[in-house]
């Protein structure tokens, strides 16, 4: 059973959420929250599988919320997904370098939705794929970071493979495809590179790749 968290400060898009989280057997809905203060306070007693977090709220914003979840160890198992009415703008990067496991726009439809809940209760990196594009296209005009992808020199050569290939959009198993090998020896790569680059998710791991420079917006 996927536990999952809503918060947002908008009374009738947590009714609807929730109406559509209902109807799955493999979902519970264990908690709302009409801020990030609540919603923190909601993880910490129920400790959800998945928190869909409205990216603009009173008094503790979307950002804030998942840094705070983030830097708690108690809450480690928690995936954040943003919600969005904007699509991209200035608080993604934000959003991903505090611990967001990825973005959902609200105007997505329920099938898409639900696998989304579904992808990042597995712990998978999940970005709509209009964030991803702009996202990636946002660092074509971004030399790398200095001081960002601290032990890339850790990495084995497959491992650095692994990583390429996670931030250019590809699953475990399509990555156990390119790189002929089995999709548990791919998610092998990837969770070790995690460790190495310090990275919560695979969400920050994609930004630790284009942002370290170990890959390019023009190889995608």
């Amino acid at each position: 059973m996927i536990r999952v968290l809503l918060v947002d400060d908008q009374p009738l898009l947590r009714s609807a959420f929730r109406a559509l989280l209902d109807l799955e057997d493999d979902i519970e809905v264990v908690a709302e929250a009409a801020d990030g203060e609540e919603g923190l306070a909601l993880a910490r007693e129920h400790l959800p599988d998945v928190a869909l977090i409205d990216i603009r709220m009173p008094v503790v914003d979307g950002i804030e919320a998942t840094r705070r979840i983030a830097a708690d160890p108690d809450l480690a198992g928690l995936h954040v997904v943003i919600l969005t009415n904007y699509g991209f703008d200035e608080y993604v990067f934000d959003a991903l370098r505090a611990g967001a496991a990825g973005f959902l726009v609200k105007d997505i439809v329920p099938e898409d939705f639900l696998h989304a809940v579904r992808v990042a209760a597995r712990g998978d990196a999940l970005l709509a794929p209009s964030i991803t594009r702009k996202l990636i296209d946002r660092y074509v005009a971004q030399p790398p970071r200095t001081g960002v992808g601290r032990g890339l020199e850790e990495l084995t050569g497959r491992e650095r493979e692994a990583v390429v290939l996670v931030a250019q959009g590809l699953s475990n198993d399509r990555i156990a495809d390119r790189m002929v090998i089995s999709p548990l020896t791919a998610k092998t790569h990837v969770n070790r590179a995690m460790t190495k680059l310090h990275a919560r998710d695979r969400a920050q791991l994609v930004v630790i790749a284009y942002e370290s420079g170990l890959v390019s917006p023009r190889e995608r």
